[in-house]
């Protein structure tokens, strides 16, 4: 069956090809898990953390400082990545836990995801998974089975960087076979699987290609996913600490985690290099982001993520929870080293990539994602009027900026001006009334499109 795909495939680019169509760039969206928005010294000088190849790839692209991913936790965020729509209309709005949630269902099989749209454009793209995927493992649910061709890494929301286990089941599938490579640090296998496809794929100038790689790296550890006398410690490789000046018996949690966020900037810039290695760089729009913001609920040893200024973290609609790091690179069409305070959010991606591809979005599927390569190239402002948020009893929306924001549906809002207060330490709501009216109209708008 897979070569009759193959061959299938073949024909369709060459039946293009004879047709005139141009080859469209190929696309690398790459996701960390739980980084918080100060972590890294593009975001904030103070940091402790070194991210050289990360701090390259700002220089050399756009630094994006009002990004929001559309849900504040692992499994909800990607499943708005990659359909293009928040959860309120794809339907899985809470995290997966345990073995039954990530082995389920999870996200409705009905729901378009972006490689799917991938497949549908004039020269279809060949198209690869790489690490956590997080949002249903269950048959029809797994990724070679939702648009990606290849697939490498975990159905989980988290596991042993080294062990591969989430909980008491192995966790580690290339396609929907078992993989067994223990010892092997996770964020190395899933930049191994990414610079293997690449290489592989760029061999065929006339096909593009799409990675998506959403590495495990730096989510916390979890004791659950710890054999008997394993410690519950940040885990990275010894080279890793030896290059950032530490001892991999550091014992301090912020420095080892540290050195798990350097793993992980080595990890992407071994990806990055490859483009060049194979004369595709110029050719390949990449984005970067975390999934959702550091969390920051005081658990010793675990919450050392940075969200600075923002306030609180993962899990909270107040902006440390929702506003992450995103760079973007595309050579030739966005300027290197700007900046973009424009406020856009992890559903454009899906749109963003139909435009790259020149794919029809699908019909009569209502999108909240908007083609974003205007604020990207010509310094367009945002193509969004506001932004909806709601997670668990968690709510809020930015509008311009100005943001609402309520921790319990019973509770009052609370009012933020962005502009001159990101760490939202002023409630402006008693001096602004009509505003907390305005915005809270809009939410009460939102609402009635689900």
């Amino acid at each position: 069956m897979r070569k009759i795909r193959e061959l299938t495939g073949i024909l369709v680019l060459l039946l293009t090809i004879a047709s005139g169509a141009e080859r469209p760039d190929n696309i690398l969206i790459i996701t960390c898990d739980n980084l918080g928005y100060g972590d890294l010294p593009t975001y904030n000088p103070d940091t402790t953390i070194q991210s050289p190849r990360l701090n390259e790839l700002a220089s050399e692209g756009m630094r994006l400082t009002s990004f929001y991913t559309a849900s504040p936790t692992c499994t909800v965020s990607r499943a708005c990545l990659l359909t293009g729509r928040i959860p309120q209309r794809h339907g899985l709005v809470h995290q997966l836990g345990g073995v039954e949630g990530n082995y389920g269902t999870g996200l409705n099989q009905q729901e378009i995801l972006i490689p799917q749209i991938l497949k549908q454009a004039p020269i279809p793209y060949s198209t690869g998974c790489f690490g956590k995927w997080n949002i249903g493992f269950a048959e029809g649910s797994r990724p070679t089975e939702r648009g990606f061709d290849e697939f490498t890494g975990h159905a989980s929301g988290n596991l042993d960087y080294y062990h591969h286990n989430y909980r008491e089941k192995h966790d580690l599938y290339r396609g929907i076979e078992e993989l067994h490579l223990p010892g092997t640090y996770c964020t190395t296998i899933f930049a191994d699987a990414a610079i293997d496809f690449i290489k592989r794929k760029s061999k065929f100038a006339d096909t593009p290609w799409f990675v998506y790689l959403p590495f495990n790296a730096p989510h916390f550890p979890t004791q659950g996913n710890k054999r008997p006398g394993q410690p519950n410690i940040y885990q990275a490789p010894d080279d890793a600490f030896e290059e950032i000046g530490l001892s991999p018996e550091e014992t301090d949690p912020k420095k080892r985690y540290d050195a798990v966020v350097f793993a992980l900037d080595q990890a992407i810039g071994r990806v990055l290099d490859q483009l060049t290695a194979s004369g595709v760089d110029e050719r390949t729009f990449v984005f970067f982001m975390s999934d959702n913001g550091a969390f920051r609920l005081n658990r010793k040893g675990l919450d050392v993520g940075i969200n600075d200024p923002l306030r609180s973290g993962g899990v909270t609609c107040w902006e440390g929870g929702l506003r992450v790091p995103a760079l973007v690179r595309w050579p030739g069409r966005i300027k290197p080293g700007t900046v973009c305070d424009e406020p856009l959010w992890s559903p454009d991606l899906f749109t963003t990539c139909a435009a790259i591809s020149t794919a029809p979005l699908p019909a009569k599927v209502k999108l909240d994602g908007k083609n974003i390569l205007p604020v990207f190239t010509a310094t367009a402002k945002s193509p969004h009027e506001s932004f909806y948020f709601q997670y668990r009893n968690h709510a809020a929306l930015r509008k311009g900026d100005w943001k609402i924001v309520r921790e319990k549906p019973a509770n009052p809002w609370q009012l933020f001006d962005l502009s001159g207060d990101p760490g939202e330490s002023t409630n402006l709501s008693s001096t602004h009334p009509e505003k907390v009216q305005q915005l809270h109209e809009e939410f009460a708008a939102w609402q009635t499109t689900f």
